[in-house]
């Protein structure tokens, strides 16, 4: 009698209530840390769809639990139902979410076991169903997360495992800037040499391009960037928005005089050629100077074969060499991965 009580009990729970006195406690009492565990994240303001004259926001998209490697590093997601459901019956609308995300790991429960999807082949098994008290480990789920992201070496776990800047003010990178940031640091860590990274006009190129170039840097990746642009007003956006964390270490290349003793530099196209061979200001570092340059909007100038500007990538050909565009309509020559 008292097990159908319990058992009525629990049917008559609502979704939040499974999830507080069911999913999260066995979650934690697998050895999970609380701040490796994110409840109802939210990642889309939803579709807008446009009928006639006006504009409907659709339904946002929110994983009831996220769990994290570290700050902005999910590595999977947990979809809750109540009682009333079978274990299964959130499996692929976590999948859908796992896809999103871009994690290995997708998993449903309706706080009586867990249905647990990998991908990817992160696991020998595709996917399985465990007790209550069987949730997978942090360490589980994280050689999962290696294996999905193809990180095999210390040094490469090592650089991917840097923290992103935080400045206190509460501001962190959207979900597809924080996919971008991840798998630009993923590709350098394995020794990609020549990236090209598209997002749509709008969704904050500068800010990723400032958190790629902040964790590769912090880590000493890479310690001797080029942040290359083609307009002035750039220059200045980026060195008083987000770049103005790097303080007395960036420098910005105004009227081509040069100095060697920083190390992130901020300069245009214009700021670094005379379009005369014997006094174009790039030859004043050594063709090795930098390690790291990043070309914003690079299918503009730099893409053209026979552009002058093209000329200052050539010369720094041994640098990793990363590509900002909006506008992708054929992938520009110099960013072709080699």
């Amino acid at each position: 009698m008292l097990e159908y009580c319990i058992m009525l009990n629990k049917k008559s729970l609502s979704e939040a209530d499974i999830i507080a006195k069911y999913i999260r406690p066995a979650i934690i009492d697998a050895g999970w840390q609380e701040n490796r565990i994110r409840q109802e994240f939210s990642f889309t303001n939803g579709r807008v769809f446009v009928k006639g004259k006006k504009t409907i926001r659709g339904e946002k998209k929110r994983a009831d639990i996220l769990l994290y490697y570290k700050q902005n590093i999910p590595i999977a997601v947990v979809e809750a139902k109540d009682n009333n459901h079978s274990i299964s019956d959130g499996i692929q609308q976590a999948l859908g979410y796992a896809e999103t995300l871009d994690l290995p790991v997708a998993i449903s429960s309706n706080g009586d076991g867990w249905q647990i999807h990998y991908r990817k082949n992160c696991n020998s098994i595709t996917e399985e169903t465990r007790g209550l008290n069987q949730f997978p480990t942090f360490n589980e789920i994280y050689q999962c997360y290696k294996i999905y992201k193809g990180i095999e070496t210390r040094e490469e776990e090592r650089i991917n495992s840097q923290d992103y800047y935080y400045d206190g003010s509460g501001m962190t990178p959207r979900y597809y800037q924080q996919i971008a940031i991840n798998r630009t640091v993923e590709a350098v860590s394995k020794g990609q040499q020549r990236i090209l990274l598209v997002m749509a006009t709008g969704t904050g190129k500068t800010y990723t391009s400032f958190q790629i170039i902040y964790r590769l840097w912090r880590s000493g990746t890479k310690k001797r960037i080029l942040f290359l642009v083609d307009r002035t007003n750039l220059i200045d956006q980026t060195n008083r928005g987000d770049f103005k964390h790097f303080g007395d270490t960036l420098t910005v290349v105004r009227k081509k005089k040069i100095d060697k003793a920083f190390e992130i530099y901020l300069a245009l196209y214009q700021g670094l050629t005379n379009y005369d061979e014997d006094a174009d200001a790039y030859k004043e570092f050594s063709p090795d100077f930098f390690d790291l340059v990043v070309v914003d909007e690079c299918h503009r100038g730099s893409a053209a074969d026979d552009s002058e500007w093209r000329k200052i990538l050539e010369y720094f050909s041994n640098a990793t060499q990363i590509g900002m565009t909006a506008t992708p309509k054929k992938r520009p020559a110099a960013f072709r991965v080699k």
